[in-house]
């Protein structure tokens, strides 16, 4: 059996070919497609990771193309993510991190929600008196609220800040400066310009785009002719040496009245010490006065008290001395004073003598005399 030769079947014992080797091929197809764009999205998310921005060189694919063809996609923070399926905007929204989509099939695009800054360069426009200037940067600061992103999106696309701060920057700057002359946008009222701007384009996106909100505005100083910015620096200088004079006469005047302040500090603070020293003089006087009022009136008591005691000794005295001058008394004395003369005269005319009336009443006042005079001495 071993050398018997393998008899041919006939074809009518074929068995028929398979049906399902087209199927197998396509399921072949479908799972190299998905394997080498998984390899592709694992390769862009390694590089986005590290910050290597070299995915043009590595892969020679557009963002667009990439994010079409691969499955797992990155959202990075500050950022969310919005998806297309046939062109229509998707309501579905994705945060940071890694997410999953079907590819060839669903296009998605990170929309940054945080705040962000849209540079306008290069804006010419025309003042109300025909001079042409230009400015160089216009900074817009902004941000894009979370729970507007899929009407923002709809309504205006993905480069929604095109519509309403790119256009509207151009739009209001030509209008500001068409109402105002080059002094004014220069000089004059540049100050206000910043605010005029972040105002208008607020008014607009609450009304038109509310997801949009406007945080500030940074205006650089236009470009404007030169012959115009050499008169304005003159001006400028002259603006300078006038202010100049008017600070230093200001400094002048100044002094002036500091001086003026110190001198009438000055004087009244004399006058305050003179006031002081004449109230302190005063007080001394009167303290004076008042104690020689009281010395005057100490004199004065003590010399009616002295008085008042003379007088009531001399009464006493008086009634003392009626009570004396008594006959018997006044004959005591008359005999004393007799008895003190050495003189003694005899005869027969010395009763008429002694017994002479005027000569006793005399006598006897001039006793009284001596008496009164002994009894003031003691």
């Amino acid at each position: 059996m071993d050398g018997q030769q393998p008899r041919a079947v006939p074809p009518q014992n074929r068995p028929p070919p398979a049906t399902g080797d087209f199927s197998a091929i396509f399921t072949v197809f479908f799972a190299f497609l998905v394997i080498v764009s998984m390899s592709v999205t694992f390769i862009i998310c390694l590089l986005y990771a590290s910050q290597v921005n070299i995915i043009e060189i590595i892969i020679p694919f557009s963002s667009t193309i990439n994010n079409n063809l691969s499955i797992l996609h990155q959202v990075p923070e500050g950022h969310v993510g919005v998806y297309w399926r046939g062109g229509a905007l998707l309501k579905t929204i994705t945060y940071p991190g890694f997410h999953l989509k079907l590819p060839l099939i669903t296009q998605y695009e990170p929309v940054q929600v945080t705040l962000q800054t849209d540079q306008v360069t290069e804006i010419p426009c025309g003042t109300k008196g025909g001079v042409m200037i230009t400015f160089a940067k216009i900074e817009v600061v902004n941000r894009l609220r979370k729970e507007y992103v899929y009407d923002t999106l709809r309504d205006y696309g993905v480069h929604y800040d095109k519509t309403w701060i790119y256009d509207k920057i151009h739009h209001e700057i030509n209008q500001f400066c068409s109402s105002h002359s080059l002094q004014q946008v220069y000089i004059g009222v540049f100050d206000q310009i910043d605010e005029k701007m972040k105002d208008a384009l607020q008014v607009d996106c609450t009304r038109y785009a509310p997801g949009i909100e406007i945080i500030s505005v940074r205006v650089t100083k236009p470009t404007i002719p030169e012959t115009i910015r050499r008169n304005f620096q003159q001006m400028e200088e002259e603006r300078t040496k006038v202010l100049i004079a008017v600070e230093r006469q200001k400094v002048v005047e100044k002094e002036a009245e500091t001086n003026k302040k110190m001198a009438i500090s000055e004087a009244e603070k004399n006058a305050n010490v003179s006031k002081i020293l004449m109230e302190q003089m005063l007080r001394e006087k009167e303290s004076a006065m008042r104690q020689e009022e009281i010395d005057n009136q100490m004199y004065l008591a003590r010399q009616k008290s002295q008085a008042d005691a003379d007088f009531y000794r001399l009464v006493k005295e008086a009634e003392a001395n009626k009570l004396k001058l008594t006959p018997q008394f006044l004959e005591l004395r008359f005999i004393e004073a007799i008895a003190d003369n050495t003189k003694i005269f005899f005869g027969d005319k010395v009763p008429n003598m002694i017994f002479d009336q005027r000569l006793l009443g005399n006598f006897l006042k001039e006793a009284s005399r001596n008496i009164s005079r002994e009894v003031s001495d003691a």
